[in-house]
Formats: C-alpha cells, sequence, structure tokens
C-alpha cells in the first residue's frame, strides 16, 4: 500500500503507523539499525528535524522505501512546510 506524505507531520504519522502495524516500540525500530529511541520520537512527531541518514535508517527498521513521484505543476493546494 502506498501512502503519500507531502509534509514532515505527515511522514512522521505514516512511520508511526508503519512501526505500530508491526508492533515495534520505538526502542525497537531504532536498535534494529543503531538510532536511539529518541531519535524515533523526533521523526514520528517532527520529521523536519530528522536527518536525511536517520530517516533512510528508519525506513529501512521498517521495512519501507521511499518513491519520488512527479506531481506536475506546484498548485495553491500543496501545504507549505
Amino acid at each position: 500500500m502506498e501512502y503519500v506524505a507531502r509534509t514532515p507531520q505527515q511522514l512522521g504519522q505514516v512511520l508511526r503507523s508503519y512501526r505500530k502495524k508491526r508492533r515495534l516500540t520505538q526502542r525497537a525500530a531504532g536498535s534494529k539499525v543503531g538510532v536511539r529511541q529518541s531519535q524515533i520520537s523526533v521523526i514520528e512527531g517532527h520529521g523536519a528535524k530528522a536527518t536525511v541518514e536517520t530517516l533512510y535508517k528508519v525506513l529501512s527498521a521498517l521495512g519501507l522505501e521511499l518513491v519520488l513521484r512527479d506531481i506536475g505543476s506546484p498548485d495553491a493546494t500543496q501545504p507549505e512546510w
């Protein structure tokens, strides 16, 4: 299943949902790839504060991948962050 995350907050919500779906605590998800529980918490709550490297580690821990897709011309309905 695919989810669209256009803001850091939306990304955090998606990651939290997947982590819970896989029945992992923040600590367990982080320990799979060497990330502290506090970093998982920051990403889930405020995705903009995560480094790209940490984000990729969390995606790996959750068995997810990042897909980039052209959405065409930006319009007024796109959220600004």
